[in-house]
């Protein structure tokens, strides 16, 4: 134009071109201590894949252009279908690709879980729908691995690093992916209300091929070849092997009745369905379904974490190169004492989350040791109720460095935003996972004591740590009903000295000191930018965000 309104200047150029991987000092270290350092090499190539700008487009593509259900085809025939961008596709198949939906099953070695872990925390930090149906195929694996004359048939299928995006009877496809219906219209995640019917017409029990009829008010993803389902038989709540098509070349009358229209995680297809005699094949024993798919919840939990920890640190990456691009008031944002204390609180948090998913990670890698049990059955669903919730805090947070350019649809932070609860609900809201957590320590009693045991040796020299985890044992002794009122503050304590001691061990000791002084303050707030410490911010910026 020949009459300029305005000059661009101080705006923030966009983030691209750099390196997921090799620009966290936290997931690196971290790797190494839960002995996936092995996979270091192969990370690093991955996070220069994940920040190019091409691959950060197809994050933004995939959510800008949701899934479409097409019930029938143009002539009338029941198809029940879901057409997607081809930038979900694309994700997906960098997922199979890095072997992230099977990688400690499909080549098992000492931290394959936490190499496998750092690689899903990569891949969170560019899109997270895509992790949806890759989550329930990996969890899916172990109970699957328990029948062996099906799992013979879908192994390689399940192993494949190939994605394949057909439509078509397992039998035909290169690999396939598997999803899961648990919840009903009136029950959520009281899944023992569920109504669907489950009759034998080949056989019964184990094995069995049965016909369901029922409907499914959250089933994800309904485009996977086969998912985990529990309906009722005359023993009770079991489980069933639902795949999309017959093994005749027919199509399994699953019914597609509509997707949701969600908040976030806009790129993946969640659906009600109903079945009108689905064929499913009975998974574990008759009566026993919740036990033998919680088994894949507790895995899908995990991954919550892994996700909300992801999230966390893209968000505050993102908030830091702001800061540190963006001017106000005559000076850098990073440059402004209370902006600091702010980004540095956002950068502690996010390392603490990440040591605690990898941490969780490898004890998924050793079930036989007492301790570690006790942290994936004890601190998992803590964590999750913890990380996922502060998930959401955290990325209003980073929004709110970027002011009014956060708040809108053109760049990341509305997005990020937006995707944050989903894992705070998905599988099991904030109470159930507190009610785990009491669940767990009623049935493992010598391993609760092992794990304070564990935490109260990081925890020599800090009386403020001391003095909590004397607190938690004393919540331990208290009447049933009074733990179960109070099960969210013990929860809450139980996270942050899991945290504190896993910073203590393997974070630089000043950065370590800082976190577990500002956790356990009683003058701070519930709002991060509450440190004490501001000698140590700009140290702490410099670890989580090189310039």
């Amino acid at each position: 134009m020949p009459w300029p309104t305005h000059t661009v200047t101080n705006q923030v150029p966009e983030l691209l071109d750099y390196n997921l991987f090799a620009t966290d000092a936290a997931l690196a270290t971290g790797l190494e201590q839960a002995g996936g350092g092995w996979h270091a090499g192969q990370l690093a190539r991955l996070g220069g894949e994940l920040g190019s700008a091409d691959i950060l487009q197809l994050g933004a593509l995939a959510n800008r252009h949701p899934p479409e259900l097409l019930t029938h085809d143009r002539v009338g025939n029941r198809i029940d279908s879901v057409e997607f961008h081809p930038s979900w596709h694309r994700l997906l198949g960098l997922l199979r690709r890095e072997g992230l939906h099977a990688l400690p099953f499909s080549a098992p070695r000492p931290g394959a879980q936490a190499a496998r872990a750092a690689g899903y925390f990569l891949h969170a930090q560019v899109e997270s729908g895509s992790l949806c149906p890759t989550t329930m195929t990996f969890a899916s694996i172990p109970v699957l691995a328990n029948e062996p004359a099906l799992f013979a048939r879908l192994r390689d299928k399940l192993f494949s690093q190939e994605h394949d995006p057909r439509d078509l009877p397992m039998a035909h496809k290169k690999s396939i992916l598997i999803g899961m219906g648990m919840t009903e219209k009136q029950g959520g995640s009281d899944v023992r209300s569920n109504a669907t019917v489950a009759v034998p017409v080949r056989g019964e029990g184990r094995g069995a091929e049965y016909a369901l009829t029922g409907h499914k008010w959250f089933f994800s993803a309904p485009m996977c070849d086969a998912h985990l389902v529990l309906a009722r038989t005359d023993r009770g709540l079991s489980c069933f092997f639902v795949p999309r098509w017959r093994d005749d070349g027919s199509k399994n009358p699953i019914l597609i009745q509509r997707l949701k229209d969600k908040l976030g995680n806009q790129s993946n297809s969640s659906s009600e369905v109903e079945f009108q005699e689905a064929l499913g094949v009975m998974v574990g024993e008759e009566g026993r379904g919740i036990p033998t798919i919680i088994e894949m919840a507790n895995t899908t939990r995990l991954d919550c974490v892994i996700g909300s920890a992801g999230l966390m640190r893209q968000a505050f990456v993102q908030a830091a190169h702001h800061a540190r691009h963006r001017s106000a008031f005559g000076r850098l944002l990073a440059e402004q004492p209370l902006m600091r204390n702010v980004l540095a609180d956002l950068a502690l948090e996010s390392e603490a989350a990440t040591l605690l998913m990898l941490k969780l990670a490898s004890a998924f890698d050793a079930p036989d040791d007492p301790l570690l049990r006790a942290w994936r059955r004890i601190v998992t669903p803590a964590a999750k109720f913890w990380i996922c919730k502060r998930a959401i805090a955290f990325t209003g947070e980073c929004m709110e460095v970027w002011g009014g350019n956060g708040y809108v649809e053109t760049g990341p932070m509305a997005r990020m935003y937006r995707e944050a609860p989903v894992n705070s609900i998905w599988e099991g809201s904030g109470n159930v996972m507190c009610l785990d957590v009491l669940r767990a320590l009623e049935r493992d009693p010598e391993g609760a004591l092992l794990l304070l045991a564990d935490l109260r040796e990081a925890a020599a020299g800090h009386p403020a740590l001391l003095a909590l985890l004397d607190a938690l044992r004393r919540d331990m002794q208290a009447a049933p009903e009074e733990r179960e009122a109070l099960a969210r503050r013990f929860v809450q304590r139980l996270v942050l000295a899991a945290q504190a001691a896993l910073m203590l061990r393997h974070a630089p000791r000043d950065i370590a000191e800082a976190f577990v002084a500002s956790r356990l303050d009683a003058d701070g707030g519930r709002v991060y930018g509450t440190m004490g410490t501001p000698a140590l911010q700009e140290g702490i910026l410099d670890r989580a965000w090189p310039r």
